[in-house]
Parts: structure tokens; sequence; C-alpha cells
């Protein structure tokens, strides 16, 4: 071969190299087998600036999601197992995908054109999360795996008419993308061959200081961009209600540490949730857009996020059930307080409560719920190679 070939072949290869080197990849691998033997995939999403999320087919959940800290000390953010029989055991909706409806109906029973349904009763009196088999427990498919500036991946499952009590049969997809600017988007769609309703989230706790890390994560400071919120019921049911949050243990417009008030006993919103598992008001409708849902930081670790969707509801949880008889990916037992959650997503109990946003959908439509993650890790940005 002639020297000048070589040279152009050489510097050919150099380009292809930098170029896979700035883009983000996707790698599957395998987390076990379902107790009837089916094999779990997994897919871990890579980006170039260390961060990588690891999403398992079972539940179609956040199983890992490791980002480097202000001193570039790597930790997982996420709670969870590291072994399929774990999740199988006390799954506990960890990272887990939730639906057909997120969150809560009261007494499971909702009304669709005149007709009633009735979803399994799973919380007390009350349907939590889809009822006894929700998405959280579906080994979904893989459908799509991608590398490039965004690396992502797709999983699918079909509800069938009359699952769960549900109506119509829906087809879910679930996209997990993370890109070169640590941006980590989770995209649902779904359509339904007949009326339904539809509210699907993800479940993900977080703890920023690393998952089983000691000072759990009560000192994470929270902004929530709501003026209202819903109080609830004894047993989590929005009372129908829109509360102001000025003068309140539940005005996080500015930030506050969630360990300064979780457990200030003289709001009774505070007794009933055991700290707080409520709905925030951002919207009144699902929008086209994105907008901002909250902002987390943790000043122990500089690590952070920025949490936008088109959702108009924003479901913040303490980790108030987190009671000590599991252990996760540390081998650290999971307490009280240990991680936090935050769900976009339509209000709790929508279809049964007048004023709330509509959780309908009809054949024809595509139900959209598209959170991103604006991750941040306390250090400067590497300075581009010229």
């Amino acid at each position: 071969m002639m020297k000048g070939a070589t040279a152009i072949c050489g510097l050919a290869a150099l380009v292809a190299l930098s170029s896979h080197a700035d883009a983000a990849t996707a790698r599957r691998g395998s987390f076990g087998k379902m107790a009837d033997g089916r094999a779990v995939a997994s897919v871990t999403l890579t980006n170039g600036r260390g961060v990588s999320a690891t999403v398992v087919a079972y539940g179609a959940m956040l199983q890992s999601l490791v980002m480097p800290d202000r001193a570039g000390r790597k930790a997982d953010v996420i709670l969870g197992y590291d072994n399929m029989a774990d999740y199988l055991a006390k799954g506990q909706y960890f990272g887990a995908t939730v639906g057909r409806f997120a969150n809560r109906l009261a007494e499971g029973r909702f009304r669709i054109d005149g007709r009633s349904f009735q979803a399994p009763v799973n919380d007390g009196k009350n349907a939590l999360h889809g009822g006894t088999v929700g998405f959280d427990k579906l080994l979904w498919e893989v459908v799509s795996v991608k590398d490039g500036p965004t690396a992502s991946v797709t999983l699918r499952a079909v509800s069938r008419d009359g699952d769960q009590g549900y109506p119509g049969t829906m087809t879910v997809d679930a996209t997990y993308a993370l890109d070169e600017q640590n941006n980590l988007t989770i995209t649902y769609t779904a359509t339904t061959d007949a009326p339904t309703i539809a509210n699907i989230t993800n479940h993900s706790y977080w703890n920023l200081s690393g998952e089983g890390a000691t000072g759990g994560a009560m000192g994470h400071r929270v902004t929530i961009p709501a003026q209202t919120y819903l109080p609830t019921d004894a047993g989590a049911i929005p009372t129908g209600a829109f509360k102001n949050v000025a003068g309140t243990v539940f005005d996080f417009r500015t930030p506050q540490a969630v360990g300064d008030r979780v457990r200030d006993a003289r709001d009774q919103q505070i007794i009933f949730g055991r700290g707080y598992d409520h709905n925030w008001v951002i919207g009144r409708e699902v929008t086209r857009d994105q907008h901002l849902m909250a902002k987390v930081y943790d000043p122990a670790s500089g690590r952070g996020f920025e949490l936008w969707s088109n959702q108009p509801g924003l479901q913040f949880y303490s980790g108030n059930f987190l009671d000590g008889t599991t252990h996760g990916k540390s081998q650290r037992i999971y307490r009280e307080g240990d991680a936090i959650v935050m769900e976009p997503q339509i209000f709790p109990d929508a279809p049964n409560q007048k004023g709330f946003p509509n959780a309908r959908l009809d054949p024809g439509q595509t139900y959209r719920n598209v959170m991103t993650y604006r991750l941040t890790t306390g250090q400067a940005a590497a300075p581009k190679k010229r």
C-alpha cells in the first residue's frame, strides 16, 4: 500500500475513534431469570462523562444510575437490588415503571361512559400503582437498543383488555435515553383499542449521596415550583381541595432540606402520610412541552438534578415506609428517609375527582409522559479538545 493511502487510512481510523469516544453507548446484558425460567434482559447506557444507567426488562425499571460527585468519585444513586430474586420477593417499586394508573384510585373504582370498573385493592381499601400485578411486575420486551449522541433502549408491554380490571388492550412503550449533556430522559407512550384511563410514571428512589449512604436523603435540598398541593384523607386519597403551600411545611418554592419539616406533627397531613407522600400542583393539564417540576441538590456530594416533564402533578414521597426489612445493592439496610421519590404524573384519583386533569385515553390517541433528569455532578465541564 502507498504511504499516502496509509496516512489516509490512519486519519480515518482516528476520526472514527474520536467519533466513537464522543458517542454514548448502549450495551445488552442479562439480569437473571423469572420464576418460570424466562430470561430477564438488561441494557446499560453510558456516556463519556462518567454517567451510566442500567435498565432491566422486569418492570421496565431503572435498576442503577451511576454518576460522579464533585470530586469525581462515582456512586450508584438509585436504591434497588443486585439480583432478580430480591425484586421478585419484595420489589417495593424500586426504579419501576408503574401503571396502568400510577398512584391511587379510591376503592379501586372508576367509571367510563357510565360503566363502572374495579381494579384490585392493594393499599388498604384503595388501588395503588395499577393493582396487584401492575406494570412493575411485568416482563417487558426489549424492542430497540441504540448507540449515538444519545444512547437509548425502548421496552414494550401489552396489557390485555380486562387486565387488573382495566378496559381496552393497552400497548405501552418505555424509552430510556442518555446523552452527553448528562440528560436522562424517560418517555412513556401508550395506545388503546377501547376507552380506558392511563397514568404511567417512574418510581425510582434517589439518594444522591449514594445508594445506602449512611446519612440517607433527608439532607437533600428540594425546590418545587408549586403554589398549591393536594391534601388527602388518612388513606392518601385527595380530598378534592387545592391548598396553598404558603405558611405550611409543603412550601418548597425556595430550597428546603427534606428532613427539616418531614416529621412536623403539627400538620395533620404529615401524620397521615408519615411524612411527605403528596401531590404538588405544577399545572392543571398535560402540556405539549416540558416544564420544571423540581430541583434536588445534595450538599454532601455536590450531585443534583432538575426534573422536567409535561405532566401537571408531582408526587413527592420521602421514603416513609422503608422499614429496615430489606437491604440493597450496597448490602446496607434501607430505613425510613433513606431516599426520596419524585413522580411526574396526573393527579391521584383523577378519574373520580371533579376539577382534576383528564386521565382518559381513547382509541386513536397517544398517552405521553416525558420526564428528563438534568443531572449535575458539581464538577466543572471538561474543556473541549481542539
